[in-house]
């Protein structure tokens, strides 16, 4: 296993659920590190593609088995739409998950006003709303997946590359040493083109940086904020902790500001703590790259989610712990198979922040 974000983790879980017993993962810096720990911790449902839902829900039970240690605040998610078109969209949407059980539904703008009455709503077409969504902390889901799978879990430990012969993998070069194995597992986010490379093994990944800030005052906001999006800029604002964590497209602060003032104008006025950024691993129609590699045998990844990378690793890393070992999918993700780019099947997610 090369990455030790939740993807991850999630499949060095699952592989031992399975029965494997001598799983490795490597990780170049510590559990965490990379683009999970920089994530919003946005879980949902609300998803235009029907395997991004089914992946959800899968996911969601999961989390819930978690408990109170991964600090799951199941408030909802709230989407703003500033359009005709983005509203024609998320209605199609609506449709599609209420097909599949999700309790998600269109709002008002005085419904909007009454789950949080400070946002500005000049220039909103409509909005939608699913309670079954909300947020969590990652590092904590990466640490319960860790401590329940117990992988020998190596941190610090670059894989710098992969020797293949005649198409089959024979071990992994790390920083600390040789691993002989049959089946790599790549989960390494924006890096994994990088990864993939040492096997020979093209991924159509690249990286988007993404930006976040904190305030640790809340400006009287609701204590049960939904994890609130304005579609049209990408802005969004939830809580966290005593305070709100906001960010967006932007990767300054000033020009994320004027989307905040815009829509959220009490944020202007709080003082700002901190900030960090990360990746978004970005796949060429902003959807999944998950499958096992064609030219080379026993070469796995899962990639390229475009920011839903860690709700997503739960079914995600089951699947590909089921790959590893033959077992049917429980979740058939075949149409995430990277070479459907090269076949002109591309999988577009309308619904990215």
């Amino acid at each position: 296993m090369i990455g030790g974000g939740a993807l991850g983790a999630a499949t060095a879980f699952h592989l031992r659920r399975l029965g494997v017993n001598d799983v490795v993962l490597v990780e170049r810096d510590a559990l965490a590190s990379g683009s999970t720990s920089k994530s919003a911790g946005g879980i949902r449902a609300q998803f235009a593609d029907e395997l991004n839902v089914r992946i959800a829900l899968r996911s969601m039970t999961e989390f819930e088995s978690m408990g109170d240690e991964i600090a799951w605040r199941r408030f909802g998610y709230l989407f703003l739409l500033d359009s005709d078109d983005d509203l024609a969209a998320f209605r199609g949407a609506l449709e599609l998950q209420r097909s599949l059980g999700v309790p998600s539904t269109e709002l008002g703008l005085d419904e909007v006003r009454e789950l949080v009455p400070q946002l500005e709503l000049e220039g909103i077409a409509g909005a939608t709303f699913c309670p079954l969504d909300g947020y969590a902390t990652p590092e904590a889901v990466v640490q319960w997946y860790a401590r329940e799978s117990r992988a020998d879990i190596r941190q610090s430990c670059a894989a710098t590359g992969i020797e293949v012969r005649e198409g089959r993998i024979e071990a992994v070069e790390t920083t600390r040493g040789r691993i002989e194995t049959q089946v790599v597992v790549c989960c390494a986010g924006v890096w994994s083109r990088d990864v993939g490379a040492m096997a020979g093994v093209e991924l159509p990944v690249e990286g988007e940086a993404r930006s976040m800030w904190f305030t640790p005052e809340d400006g009287g906001l609701p204590a049960r904020l939904p994890l609130t999006i304005d579609f049209g800029s990408g802005f969004y604002v939830h809580r966290e902790g005593p305070g709100l964590a906001f960010g967006g497209r932007e990767r300054e602060l000033e020009d994320a500001a004027e989307a905040a003032a815009r829509r959220l104008p009490v944020l202007v006025d709080l003082p700002v703590q901190t900030s960090w950024w990360g990746w978004y691993d970005v796949s060429p129609d902003w959807n999944a790259l998950v499958g096992e590699a064609h030219g080379v045998s026993r070469f796995l990844y899962a990639t390229g989610f475009s920011g839903h990378g860690f709700q997503q690793a739960p079914a995600v890393g089951e699947h590909l712990a089921e790959l590893v070992v033959g077992k049917e999918p429980t979740l058939d993700l075949s149409a995430f198979d990277a070479a459907r780019f090269a076949s002109g099947a591309s999988r577009p997610e309308t619904m990215v922040v």
